[in-house]
Order: C-alpha cells, then structure tokens, then sequence
C-alpha cells in the first residue's frame, strides 16, 4: 500500500468545502423557520379574530332607542 501524506492545504481545502454545506443547510433551515414563523402568526390571528367574535355575539349588548 502506498500512503500519501496529507497535507495542510488538503485538510484547509476539506474544512472550506464543509463549510460551504453547512452554511447552504443554514440558509435553507433559515428560510423553512421563516415560513412556519409567518404561518403560526397568521393562524394565531385568525383564530384570535374569530374567538372574539363568536364571544361578542354571545355577549353583546342590545340598546334599544325609543322617541316619545
């Protein structure tokens, strides 16, 4: 068997190449994080919307006006 050396440069060159995948699985983790983010605020307001109405219907006050 022949065992080659490894040099400085090829494990500097390795760590650059993991690097690199690493930061493109962050990006892609970054932009799937973002999109639920928006996703939960938006069902949270919806459904926040609708419980306070359904609630006002239950609650409301009836004022009736009578001109004499």
């Amino acid at each position: 068997m022949t065992a080659e050396r490894i040099s400085r440069d090829d494990i500097e060159n390795k760590f650059r190449e993991l690097q690199g995948e690493v930061d493109v699985v962050g990006d892609d983790v970054r932009s799937y994080a973002a999109t639920a983010g928006a996703v939960a605020v938006t069902v949270i307001v919806v459904l926040a919307f609708w419980l306070g109405r359904s609630r006002g219907k239950r609650t409301r006050t009836v004022v009736e006006i009578r001109r004499l």
